[in-house]
């Protein structure tokens, strides 16, 4: 017996998370319409469509153009049209702060501006955190570590925003330096000014990073919902 349509859980901004970021507080980042909608490639390469149909797919190909790509988060198995390729395809469990974990605020971060680009590209390049582009910096409040060198050695910062609610993300640590807490001590001083704010932390992460999810569950996040991340290329 099926659920009546009053019954039905109501949606949630987080349940399209990318749609409503590039439709609410992140709209001067926004290429689109009004079926699909990308970040500027040089802020992001994720894009996201109100829901999958012929109709959508046809308006993301006006946005990213032939040869084009874009990362979604779908909640469903992508059916990708003809003309589209599915190039990459894995599981993204959200996760959203709910109760104080085990906070542990450091004063070794320094906050990250455009002269530290250079240095945020290679150690996510390195680390592989997810997606960073030169302007990704542009979307938040980044905070980073560095060695007595004065190389970047751990960072963390905000990406996606939709009204109430803004997201972690970047968070990594470079290989030489890792079980130092930096990532707890970065993501605590993120979480702080976030709720500071009037704000809810949320974020996303791989669902086969046992390790992360172990951190995140720490640090008082609780899992969601599961998203198939798809990236496709428009072959037409």
């Amino acid at each position: 017996m099926s659920a009546s349509p009053e019954h039905l859980p109501a949606p949630h901004v987080l349940d399209n998370p990318i749609w409503q970021s590039l439709s609410t507080s992140h709209q001067s980042f926004a290429e689109g319409n009004t079926l699909a909608k990308r970040y500027v490639p040089d802020v992001a390469p994720l894009a996201g469509i109100d829901r999958q149909s012929p109709d959508t797919y046809e308006a993301l190909w006006d946005v990213v153009g032939p040869g084009g790509a874009a990362a979604l988060f779908l909640n469903e198995a992508p059916k990708v049209p003809p003309g589209w390729s599915l190039a990459r395809t894995f599981d993204v469990h959200q996760m959203i702060y709910v109760v104080p974990g085990d906070l542990r605020e450091g004063r070794n971060f320094e906050l990250l501006s455009e002269q530290d680009v250079p240095q945020m590209l290679a150690l996510t390049q390195l680390t592989e955190p997810g997606p960073f582009r030169k302007r990704t910096i542009e979307l938040g409040t980044y905070l980073g570590i560095f060695s007595p060198e004065r190389k970047l050695i751990a960072m963390s910062g905000e990406r996606l925003r939709v009204p109430g609610f803004t997201e972690i993300s970047a968070v990594c640590t470079h290989p030489d330096h890792r079980g130092k807490g930096y990532a707890r001590s970065l993501m605590s001083t993120l979480i702080k000014q976030i709720k500071d704010r009037g704000e809810i932390p949320f974020l996303h992460v791989k669902g086969d990073n046992v390790g992360a999810i172990r951190l995140y569950e720490s640090l008082g996040f609780h899992f969601r919902i599961c998203f198939n991340l798809a990236v496709v290329t428009c072959t037409t």
